[in-house]
C-alpha cells in the first residue's frame, strides 16, 4: 500500500526561506504532522533577488543559485523526514519564482528537482504552474482549490487572503464556488522600504509602519495603477512591484518621511486587499476573513485589513482554522503533489482563466 505521507515545500517571494511541512493525506482529510524552516544564507538570497531582472551571465548564475536552492529543499527535506513515521511517498516543491509574465505565455520557478530527488532519495514533483500557464492560464494563484478543499465550508462565504510578497485572495462562496486573483502587493513593497532606511528585512508587527502617517496623496497616486484595475483573472509579481516602479511614484513627492511611507505601504496593501474582498463579494455577506503567509503576524496590517472592510467582518489568521498561518502555502504544495500522483487537476480554471481543468506538476523519481 502506498504511503499517504507528502513532504509539501514553498519559498515565496518574500524570499526569506524555505518553508516545509509533512502531511498525511490517509482517510478523508489531511493532518499537518510536523514543520519545518530553512533561512535562506544572504549570499542566496540575494542572487536570487538579483535574477529577478535582466543580468549577465543570466544562465550560468541561475544554474549555481538552483543547485544552492536545491541543497537547502534537501535541508528541509532531511528534517522532515527524519520525524515522519513512515516512508514518505514524495516531496511536492514550488520552486523560487525569478519571473512571472503569463502575458508572454511563461512562468519560471527556478528549481533543480533532479538534484533534489538525488539527494533526498525520494520521489519529487515540482513544476506546478507551467501546465496552466501552457492552458493559457496565469498559472497563479494556484491555492485557492487547496483553501477550498481545506477551509471551505458550505452555506458560508469565506475569504482567505495570502500575504507572503504579494497578496492573494480565495473567495470560497457558500454555493461551492471559488473565485481570486492576485490583489498586489502584500510584503513586499514594506519589505524593500525597510530595508533601505533600517537594515531590517521585515517590519515586525508592523511597528514601524504604526509610527507613521498615512499619505492620503501617495496612496492615491500607488492604488493609481493599472493593474489594480484589470478584471480577473490576473496574477502579478516583483516583474512589476518593484523599487523603481515604487520610486517613480515617489518621485513626486519629495521630503516624506521614511516612516510614512512605510504606513502608506501598509494602507496600499490593505485597501487593494479590501477592494478585491468586496468585489467578489458584493451580492454575497462575507462570514470571516481568514489570513496566512507572513502578513497573518503583522498586527497593524490586519487591523488597517479589517478597517478597510468598513468593519463588521472578522479578520483572523488561518490559526483559527486549525492550521498556522506559515504552514498553508507549504501545505498547499503537498495537497497539488498528492493531487498529482492520483491524476486529478489542482487548477481552478474560474481563478486562472486556463482552457480547463489540468493535472499539474512533473515528476522526477528517487
Amino acid at each position: 500500500m502506498a504511503s499517504s505521507l507528502y513532504i509539501g515545500l514553498m519559498s515565496g517571494t518574500s524570499l526569506d526561506g524555505v518553508d516545509g511541512v509533512l502531511a498525511d493525506f490517509s482517510g478523508r482529510g489531511m493532518r499537518t504532522l510536523d514543520a519545518a524552516f530553512i533561512p535562506f544564507p544572504p549570499d542566496l538570497r540575494a542572487e536570487l533577488m538579483a535574477l529577478q531582472a535582466p543580468g549577465a551571465n543570466e544562465l550560468e548564475r541561475e544554474a549555481l543559485a538552483t543547485n544552492a536552492l536545491a541543497r537547502r529543499y534537501a535541508d528541509c527535506v532531511a528534517q522532515l523526514a527524519a520525524h515522519a513515521p513512515g516512508p514518505v511517498r514524495a516531496v511536492a516543491v514550488h520552486g523560487q519564482t525569478i519571473r512571472h509574465r503569463p502575458e508572454l505565455g511563461f512562468t519560471r520557478q527556478t528549481n533543480n528537482p533532479a538534484l533534489l530527488a538525488e539527494l533526498c532519495g525520494i520521489d519529487v514533483i515540482a513544476d506546478f504552474r507551467s501546465r496552466d500557464v501552457a492552458a493559457g492560464g496565469q498559472g497563479a494563484p494556484l491555492v485557492p482549490a487547496f483553501h477550498d478543499a481545506r477551509f471551505g465550508k458550505r452555506g458560508q462565504t469565506r475569504v482567505v487572503v495570502n500575504i507572503g510578497g504579494i497578496g492573494n485572495i480565495s473567495v470560497l462562496h457558500g454555493d461551492g464556488r471559488v473565485s481570486g486573483y492576485d490583489t498586489g502587493p502584500g510584503n513586499v513593497l514594506m519589505d524593500l522600504w525597510i530595508a533601505r532606511h533600517r537594515g531590517e528585512s521585515y517590519d515586525a508587527d508592523g511597528a514601524w509602519a504604526a509610527g507613521g502617517t498615512p499619505d492620503a496623496r501617495l496612496l492615491a497616486q500607488l492604488l493609481d495603477e493599472p493593474y489594480f484595475r484589470l478584471p480577473p483573472p490576473k496574477s502579478t509579481g516583483r516583474d512589476l512591484f518593484h523599487a523603481e516602479w515604487l520610486d517613480a511614484r515617489l518621485a513626486a513627492f519629495p521630503g516624506l518621511a521614511p516612516a510614512d511611507v512605510q504606513a502608506t505601504l501598509l494602507q496600499l496593501t490593505a485597501v487593494s486587499i479590501a477592494r478585491a474582498i468586496r468585489a467578489e463579494t458584493a451580492a454575497h455577506p462575507v462570514q470571516a476573513v481568514y489570513v496566512c503567509g507572513g502578513g497573518a503576524y503583522n498586527g497593524a496590517l490586519l487591523r488597517a485589513i479589517a478597517q478597510a472592510l468598513g468593519g463588521g467582518i472578522p479578520v483572523a489568521s488561518t490559526d483559527s482554522l486549525g492550521v498556522a498561518p506559515n504552514r498553508v502555502e507549504a501545505l498547499a504544495f503537498a495537497w497539488l503533489g498528492y493531487r498529482f500522483l492520483r491524476r486529478q487537476p489542482g487548477n481552478l480554471p474560474a481563478v486562472t482563466g486556463a482552457a480547463g481543468l489540468r493535472v499539474l506538476g512533473a515528476l522526477y523519481p528517487a
